[in-house]
């Protein structure tokens, strides 16, 4: 080491200032060609300008690169890169430095040295003293990203990847993707908190170094995709793995017939399964699908990013978004290529394998699995080798585990099959941690609705087909308002592990492992995802207009109510803390109005006394879907609220001991996040936050209502009735079950007779809510009944239950006022009755 760094000679010190002037008018000409997206977002909270000294280190040394960072900084009024360095008792020519440096035009050969000179110099002046702080900033310059694939010339010539090429490689990528150019600024590192360590100049330098490495490693792993080969090759490493040739022997002999047609029957599953990313594919959807946002959305807001990116460094990340739209898929892979990171692949249905559009999806990461293929053991096994190859190669996943779109607005049960295969690929490679990334996705409208209407009506869900694309042209003349993003709180898998199986990774496992806990755990997991996802939630205008108006016979509201009611639900939510990534609208209850009224779903009605504000015509049953997203977060305050419907005063005691029994069922429908035994504090914060809203009062030992006629009661009225036909769908089931008796119905029977029931009683009473006869909901309820043993099985797999039932029926008198019960109970049939129409006299 020298014995005066302040004084070091650095190779090209004595032309550096001669060539400002060169490297200036380079830059101004470079600076018209490239256009730079710089990461991440809040890079600006960095603040270099508060007086510590900055250095910046390129990942690699390139002067186009050097050029592109410094005309960032000229604009946002950070040090220059190419300004000298004068701090304290250090005159370094420039500020910047390089972790790799590489010679050569065509074939670029690293300069053999073991760190950045630079670096070692400003490490050793901050230890003796000569300068007190330097800030050392990682910058990585991406010009053009593709995950490396065999057999593409223009990827290997034009675009990043894992390969150093020449200057002239990178002359011509910055000329032909130039416009793709990203570049992304970490976290300072002080050196001043390293030197506070007192380990000397040599480790200090060792220890800066590394971590400046592994900076440089993940942030490109996460812009550009490990190393991939081509599909071909991946095939064959799938058809070659001891799992899919031993399914392949199975099939053969099953069948009788060669080996090689078996094979040739694996190959064909593993080339219909593939997905063949294609950078150029993914750049002209990025063109395309820009110009889409902006003509159909007024903008896309994208809520904990930053946190996301901080927890995924060193993962094996798997996206697990819920599934409102076809648009889903598209808009992730768009937002996080934008934030630099790679598209993941995507687990689509074999429905979406259309002619032509299956193709251009597979070059946008997709890849297909049929629904069901529990029953052919050789295709099972293709995918699950599939899946667990390009886990083993750090490729992200993408996959929605409810299965399919939800029609209703609410989450849906999660089908835990992908869960199982990434669990499973996860315990045979163990090469990296997985995180399970849930993230919330919040329309304002659909363009999906008129079909969801459609098939929750009773009609049959139309097969994907090229025609449905025609649909886009009536898409883009309109306008979908908003689309709301938001990353939840990511899932580690390992601690989960760890409490089911605190031995597992000293466990070897096998394809063919089936361990007692490995179904506890993906059921968990399941569980956690969409309680995250629902933690995530935002709420927009549009849900919180559905919310409010929905809640009248007519839907429509006096406009100072509808304020009013907004408000409540804004400052409701905000008080009963929910979670800490629950987002909601920026807007006044009045700006929330108007942003209904331009958007077209709501309308204005002049009146002398006080304009109203009602739903659009047509517009009613499409809203209860975005009331539903948001039903989780008003679900205990409605409940709440529910209990003073038919009653002016109710014991604090009371409400407590009918929530606890209450709550099971809201729990498994709604994906709620707490244990059973936080409730008494969850029901004290929600009586709390409607105490202070005014909607209720405390008397001693009760709780009461204000007399009819009030503002008060008429908002308490409105707040209860967001729930109140979640509670006449539990208490359908009920009375399905007392009027066919124990031991009467299947659990189908049941699910059957309650869903007639719910559809009937929509039919005479015109209830504008189509999830109000899901058989899914009623499903849920059944089940919650059979994990709370209230119902049970006989010998012939009929349901059975006990006086238990009773109770449920009385509780009910709370809610549902005698005129609903008493309909409830005239209209719901018995099993036999479903044998024939009943004939009059």
């Amino acid at each position: 080491m020298s014995s005066n760094p302040a004084h070091r000679r650095f190779p090209g010190q004595a032309l550096h200032a001669l060539g400002r002037q060169w490297r200036a008018l380079l830059g101004r000409v470079l600076h018209a060609w490239v256009r730079a997206t710089v990461l991440p977002e809040d890079v600006d909270e960095q603040k270099f300008d508060q007086g510590t000294p900055v250095f910046y280190i390129l990942d690699t040394y390139a002067l186009s690169s050097l050029l592109i960072v410094q005309e960032i900084c000229r604009k946002r009024g950070w040090p220059l890169p190419d300004a000298d360095f004068d701090e304290g008792e250090l005159d370094l020519p420039r500020r910047y430095g390089a972790s790799r440096r590489h010679r050569g035009w065509l074939v670029r050969r690293p300069v053999k040295r073991r760190h950045s000179e630079m670096l070692e110099t400003l490490i050793d002046a901050v230890d003796a003293g000569r300068v007190d702080d330097v800030r050392i900033v990682p910058v990585s310059v991406l010009i053009g990203r593709a995950p490396e694939k065999e057999q593409s010339i223009a990827k290997i010539l034009f675009s990043e990847n894992w390969d150093i090429g020449g200057r002239f490689r990178r002359l011509l990528a910055t000329l032909i993707n130039g416009r793709a150019t990203f570049v992304q600024f970490g976290k300072a590192v002080s050196l001043a908190d390293v030197a506070a360590e007192g380990q000397g100049t040599e480790l200090d330098l060792r220890r800066v170094s590394r971590v400046l490495r592994v900076h440089f490693k993940r942030v490109r792993t996460a812009a550009i995709g490990p190393d991939r080969s081509h599909r071909r090759t991946l095939v064959d490493r799938v058809v070659r793995s001891d799992p899919v040739r031993a399914a392949i022997a199975q099939k053969a002999r099953r069948d009788r017939i060669e080996m090689h047609k078996a094979e040739a029957e694996a190959r064909k599953y593993a080339y219909e399964i593939a997905a063949d990313y294609s950078y150029s594919a993914i750049r002209i959807a990025e063109l395309l699908l820009s110009w889409f946002w902006n003509r159909i959305y007024r903008g896309v807001q994208v809520f904990h990013f930053s946190d996301f990116r901080e927890a995924q460094q060193g993962h094996e990340i798997v996206y697990v978004p819920c599934h409102r739209s076809h648009i889903d898929y598209m808009l992730l892979s768009f937002i996080l290529y934008r934030r630099g990171f790679v598209p993941p692949h995507i687990a689509a249905g074999i429905n979406l394998n259309l002619p032509v559009v299956g193709r251009f999806l597979r070059f946008g990461g997709a890849f297909f699995l049929r629904r069901s293929f529990r029953a052919q053991p050789l295709y099972s096994a293709v995918f699950n080798e599939y899946v667990a190859s390009i886990i083993d190669r750090g490729v992200a996943l993408e996959y929605f585990i409810e299965g399919t779109r939800s029609r209703t607005g609410r989450s849906l049960p999660p089908r835990a099959g992908m869960l199982s295969i990434t669990v499973r690929a996860f315990l045979r490679s163990r090469e990296r941690p997985v995180l399970f990334q849930p993230v919330y996705i919040g329309y304002e409208r659909l363009a999906e609705g008129s079909s969801y209407i459609s098939e929750l009506s009773g009609k049959e869900k139309k097969p994907e087909s090229l025609a449905d694309f025609r649909n886009v042209i009536n898409i883009i003349r309109k306008n979908y308002g908003q689309v709301q993003v938001s990353f939840g709180e990511p899932i580690r898998l390992a601690p989960l592990l760890d409490r089911h199986c605190p031995d597992w990774a000293d466990k070897p496992f096998e394809p063919d492992s089936k361990p007692e806990w490995l179904p506890h755990v993906v059921d968990e997991l399941a569980n956690d995802i969409m309680v995250n996802i629902n933690r995530a939630a935002h709420v927009n205008p549009v849900n919180l207009l559905a919310a409010a108006l929905l809640a009248t016979r007519k839907h429509a509201l006096d406009e100072d109510d509808l304020e009013a009611m907004i408000d409540v639900y804004q400052r409701l939510i905000r008080m009963t803390a929910y979670s800490d990534r629950i987002t909601i609208t920026d807007l006044t209850p009045g700006q929330v109005i108007e942003y209904g009224l331009d958007l077209g779903i709501i309308q204005r009605q002049a009146h002398a006394l006080g304009d109203i504000i009602r739903i659009e015509p047509g517009n009613g049953v499409l809203l209860t879907y975005f009331r539903n997203n948001i039903a989780h977060l008003l679900a205990m305050p409605a409940w709440i609220a529910c209990c003073f419907l038919n009653n002016q005063r109710v014991g604090k005691t009371r409400v407590r001991r009918l929530s606890e029994a209450v709550y099971p069922f809201l729990k498994k429908e709604l994906f709620l996040p707490w244990a059973p035994e936080e409730i008494p504090i969850i029901i004290q914060r929600c009586t709390d936050a409607l105490v202070r809203l005014g909607l209720i009062g405390m008397s001693g030992d009760y709780l009461q209502r204000t007399p009819g006629g009030s503002d008060a009661t008429y908002y308490l009225r409105l707040l209860g009735n967001v729930m109140l036909q979640t509670f006449e769908r539990y208490y359908i089931t009920i009375a399905v079950l007392a009027k066919n008796g124990s031991g009467r119905l299947s659990r189908q029977q049941l699910e059957q007779l309650c869903t007639l029931s719910a559809q009937r009683i929509s039919l005479l009473h015109e209830f504008d809510a189509p999830e109000f006869s899901d058989r899914t909901l009623f499903k849920q309820f059944i089940e919650s009944l059979q994990d709370i043993d209230v119902l049970g099985r006989d010998g012939n797999g009929n349901l059975t239950f006990d006086r238990r039932l009773e109770t449920f029926a009385r509780d009910a008198k709370l809610v549902l006022d005698k005129e609903v019960r008493h309909t409830i109970l005239q209209i719901t049939p018995r099993v036999l009755e479903l044998e024939g129409p009943r004939k009059r006299d």
